[in-house]
């Protein structure tokens, strides 16, 4: 196997689901993170996965143990020198992601290619941070991504084809297609999503339709399997202010201002499915 070890850095929602989905086709992985707590919240979190990819997937064998095997969770990024391909998963804010890419530069092998999972941050600013621009990606995982056959990849400015062909074979291993996609902000799925969500987040705020009401006009109308609130819930609304914000910075268009609800309900702990309350509860 061409990606016998891969580096998965970030234990979140995002984090997991690529580790499981690694473990699952045969990876050995290292799953990265900064804390004992993050990680054991992790474990949990793969538990509840594991559950659910089950449930989708009658017949087909989701082994906890087997997938544990497969999972090295550890706080020393040193365990990354013997990784094959990186895949960073870590929360939308360039100050954290620079620091990870900084350090993790130095303890990768130099043809290690660096897969930046993000919602809208620039892949050629990510390759800024490091001595190999060239084998810096963008690879956009949905959520959740066991589930998903398709990811989104961006090429950066310096991003070779040899990179790119890299990445959708590392891709096919997982069992995904690919669709590569120039490096804009918010790539072409966020630029939308996130546009479409937050417009979402003003018509609950302005009193036109409460959540559930917005997401039943998508699903029956539209024929969408989730609603546009129910979608953020499942994403997280910390994630998604965060996707509105560099979206706003980047373009200095008002079309993207954050709705002050979505604002409100980051500030009171109101995250989505992973808090339990979002716009709809989860309890």
């Amino acid at each position: 196997m061409e990606f016998n070890t891969v580096g998965v850095i970030g234990a979140g929602v995002m984090g997991v689901g690529v580790a499981q989905n690694l473990a699952q086709t045969g990876h050995r992985v290292v799953l990265v993170d900064v804390s004992e707590e993050v990680l054991d919240n992790a474990r949990k979190e793969l538990r509840t996965s594991l559950r659910t990819w089950a449930m989708f997937n009658p017949g087909k064998s989701a082994d906890l143990s087997a997938v544990l095997e497969k999972i090295e969770f550890t706080t020393d990024y040193e365990r990354l020198a013997d990784a094959d391909f990186v895949v960073e998963n870590v929360t939308e804010d360039w100050g954290v992601k620079q620091q990870v890419y900084e350090r993790i530069d130095g303890i990768c092998r130099p043809g290690v290619v660096f897969a930046v999972n993000t919602s809208a941050i620039s892949i050629t600013r990510v390759g800024s941070a490091t001595t190999r621009p060239e084998r810096v990606v963008g690879m956009h995982f949905m959520n959740p991504v066991p589930m998903k056959p398709l990811v989104e990849v961006i090429r950066g400015y310096h991003t070779t084809q040899d990179t790119l062909d890299t990445a959708a074979r590392f891709l096919a291993g997982l069992g995904k297609e690919c669709i590569v996609v120039e490096d804009v902000p918010g790539f072409v799925s966020n630029r939308v999503l996130m546009l479409t969500v937050n417009e979402a987040v003003f018509l609950v705020q302005d009193g036109v339709a409460s959540a559930s009401e917005v997401d039943r006009i998508f699903k029956g109308c539209f024929d969408h399997r989730m609603g546009p609130l129910e979608t953020a819930d499942l994403i997280g609304l910390d994630t998604i202010l965060k996707s509105v914000e560099v979206l706003y910075e980047s373009f200095n268009d008002d079309k993207y201002r954050p709705a002050p609800l979505l604002k409100k309900m980051v500030a009171a702990g109101l995250l989505g499915r992973k808090s339990g309350q979002g716009f709809h509860s989860y309890a």
